[in-house]
């Protein structure tokens, strides 16, 4: 994302009085203007969240990064898939449970997981063609794991129901198993899931500025259902949402099965 986009998201934030930043990658905090896009939004009064990778943190160049998000009072959002490291490193890559280790114990230290205003939450996505389980009792698994393990403290768990689309839905295709994974999401959809997806209340813009519906619909450039054309940020300020159209297609069960997912986790 370049300067001039991060100043229209900071114009959008401010004239909109859209009170919640939420940041995702890759790695956003290798974006150069990083730092300034999470301090004019914080001296606004918005509420920020960092969507980390870990590893980052672990990185020379970024070793001053958690004591930045700690001072801004920025929540993170931790992208952890298990809590045991063979689980981990066959899934991200050899070390990679490890170096996440310890930057949850140096987040820890500054007072993630304890101090009540700097949030850290974890996440957690099924491998294969699964749901997840029940949230809460997973959350409970994962304090008391890493706790007496490790010595690691954190807020909240959430568990999020992998999407049939790109990488995944590859995967599924080249096994033999998208129809399979389909059929499980719509045989369990809920209804319950609805009021609370993400699409409801989340505005997803791309590194362009490029305004999508969620984060999946980005994904597979599904413009926003606001309009039958791309739709730019700096076009939106004065936009009243309140009933508009949301795009939708068949991804959108992933969302909507079993107790519903959403970046914040479980639904019901």
């Amino acid at each position: 994302m370049s300067a001039e986009t991060i100043q229209q998201v900071l114009d959008f934030l401010r004239d909109s009085g859209v009170q919640r930043l939420d940041l995702t990658g890759g790695a956003p905090e290798m974006n150069p203007a990083f730092m300034r896009l999470v301090e004019e939004a914080r001296d606004m009064g918005v509420h920020v969240i960092d969507r980390c990778n870990l590893t980052v943190l672990m990185e020379e160049d970024y070793r001053d990064m958690a004591a930045f998000l700690a001072a801004q009072q920025v929540e993170i959002v931790a992208s952890m898939p298990c809590y045991l490291e063979e689980n981990v490193d066959a899934q991200r890559g050899k070390g990679v449970f490890g170096q996440s280790i310890r930057a949850l114990q140096l987040l820890n230290r500054l007072g993630y997981g304890t101090d009540e205003a700097l949030l850290l939450n974890l996440v957690y996505n099924p491998q294969g063609i699964n749901l997840p389980p029940p949230q809460q009792q997973l959350e409970q698994d994962y304090k008391e794991k890493l706790r007496r393990d490790y010595g690691i403290l954190f807020n909240n768990l959430f568990t999020i129901t992998n999407m049939p689309i790109k990488r995944f839905g590859s995967t599924l295709l080249s096994k033999g198993q998208f129809e399979e994974y389909m059929q499980l999401l719509k045989s369990t959809y809920n209804e319950k899931s609805l009021p609370a997806v993400m699409c409801r209340t989340t505005l997803s813009v791309d590194w362009q500025g490029y305004v999508y519906d969620c984060d999946f619909n980005q994904i597979l450039g599904l413009p926003a259902g606001l309009s039958s054309g791309k739709v730019h940020l700096r076009d939106l300020a004065q936009t009243d949402f309140n009933g508009l159209d949301i795009a939708i297609m068949d991804h959108c069960y992933g969302c909507t099965a079993g107790m519903g997912s959403s970046c914040g986790g479980a639904l019901v």
